[in-house]
């Protein structure tokens, strides 16, 4: 590729977010316009802005690049991020919305009464969110070295300064513009190559680029452990996601949360169509990027060696620009989730706090990048939904649906997942992905069922901690609100 074809296409999609996020804050004034855009987003709105910020750099780069490398076995990931979104519209969109919390600190405190919940609560999505944000910034690295040439830290500062700009500026109500944008422009920077690659591919047979057939790589098929433990991480883990999760209080009510969902599971099952056949292309097409380390530059290199030319170079550009989309919305996403958390908690609830929270967000994950590097980025993505699972998801679940846990029980699961999970996630990548053993390197298969266990049974050993205003809170979560005139107004 080009280099200045990559660059042109990171600087022409970092412009048109920053020009975005800036139309937001014409119209960003108030605290609840930073924090949840004053809960007027609609459906549609609020559908295409979750897709922005939840298809990732794993989503975008990762799933074509695992497809490359293990076949059929990577069809899990793509099918695990859109059922997990199945689980959020059944267990949790409307209650969650109907809490009216701003974050999921404030959720578990309003549920629990307990100032102690909300500080652990707060620690741990500020731990996800964190962990969440590296990959990303790995992302940005590989694609600003693979076509533009440039050191690969460039990429990185690229997305923080960027994320930064629009976050500071206007907060969840213009993130929510930027992110519905960048799902659109994702999809199109997927789909179109992907029809051009197949048209080239039946017009002018077999390049000569590869013989058809080859097995990219010795990869052992993964065990039926593996394969669960990893439906658990991301089933579960989507429940858990905090920058997936404060979207659903941007809703205008419970019934719009979970109309959203459902678009959200359109949106998700159409977009995942095209990093797969990218993949299985790949496969046939490009099997020595897998040999040589590069499967997660596929969807950047493939339209270039198939298609060529000067069709081969835009579309190429094409790619780079939503590979950037993807790295911007998901990390301005978390960025927004975090800022948050730690401006209620830390800050003060204020528009001056929140800016100078993002700004701590962002940076701090930032730091984290330089100092580790890049691996399989669906894989890297996929131990964060196990951490999730096996923390924020558990207390979520029992709170909004089982009216006897304390908040004994709820800290005591939290922390006791957090240092199962985690602890593995360290052993595994301690050992290598090479020498460590399945059950360290997918542990939501008994980090999760551990955590809600300890969660229940601390819970049954202190019914006397069960909050007074545990009924008065249940029923708020669970019984609909009646439709406001504003909702069958004309548009």
């Amino acid at each position: 590729m080009n280099p200045a074809v990559g660059f042109a296409a990171f600087i022409a999609v970092s412009l048109a977010t920053a020009a975005i996020g800036f139309y937001g804050l014409r119209i960003s004034r108030t605290t609840g316009d930073f924090y949840v855009a004053s809960r007027t987003v609609k459906p549609w709105w609020n559908a295409s802005a979750i897709g922005g910020e939840y298809l990732s750099a794993a989503s975008f780069l990762g799933v074509a690049g695992l497809i490359l490398l293990s076949g059929t076995d990577a069809l899990w990931f793509p099918v695990g991020y859109t059922a997990g979104y199945l689980m959020l519209l059944l267990f949790v969109a409307a209650p969650l919305r109907r809490s009216g919390a701003y974050t999921i600190p404030d959720f578990t405190e309003a549920r629990l009464d307990s100032k102690a919940v909300r500080r652990v609560t707060s620690f741990v999505v500020v731990a996800v969110g964190w962990l969440y944000i590296v990959p990303q910034l790995h992302g940005a690295a590989l694609t600003i070295r693979i076509t533009t040439g440039l050191p690969s830290w460039l990429g990185s500062v690229a997305v923080v300064v960027v994320v930064c700009l629009t976050v500071v500026a206007g907060g969840m109500r213009s993130i929510t513009f930027v992110q519905a944008f960048q799902y659109w422009l994702k999809l199109t920077a997927l789909a179109v190559p992907v029809v051009f690659v197949l048209l080239a591919l039946a017009g002018n047979g077999v390049p000569a680029v590869s013989q058809p057939g080859t097995n990219p790589t010795s990869l052992p098929a993964a065990g039926a452990y593996q394969n669960i433990s990893l439906m658990v991480a991301l089933l579960f883990g989507t429940l858990g996601l905090p920058h997936v999760l404060v979207r659903f209080y941007t809703n205008p009510d419970g019934r719009s949360a979970r109309r959203t969902t459902l678009i959200v599971l359109g949106l998700l099952s159409v977009f995942y169509l095209f990093p797969t056949a990218s993949g299985l292309v790949g496969r046939v097409f490009a099997p020595e990027l897998a040999r040589n380390g590069q499967a997660d530059a596929l969807v950047l290199l493939l339209p270039g060696r198939l298609v060529g030319g000067t069709a081969g170079e835009l579309l190429s550009a094409l790619v780079v620009a939503g590979a950037f989309a993807a790295f911007l919305s998901t990390t301005s996403g978390l960025v927004v989730s975090l800022a948050g958390v730690i401006s209620q908690d830390l800050l003060g609830s204020s528009v001056r706090g929140f800016r100078l929270a993002a700004l701590l967000a962002a940076v701090v994950p930032l730091g984290f990048a330089f100092l580790t590097d890049s691996f399989a980025l669906a894989g890297s993505v996929g131990l964060v939904f196990a951490f999730t699972a096996s923390t924020i998801c558990p207390v979520l679940l029992l709170g909004i649906w089982w009216r006897g846990l304390t908040d004994a029980g709820a800290i005591t699961g939290m922390v006791t997942g957090a240092l199962l999970c985690g602890g593995a996630m360290v052993t595994g990548t301690v050992l290598g992905a090479a020498s460590a053993p399945g059950w360290l390197a997918q542990p939501a298969a008994w980090t999760v069922p551990t955590a809600f266990a300890v969660m229940v049974l601390v819970s049954l050993a202190t019914k006397n901690r069960v909050s007074p205003s545990a009924g008065r809170i249940m029923s708020r979560l669970h019984i609909p609100e009646r439709p406001v005139a504003t909702e069958r107004s004309p548009r």
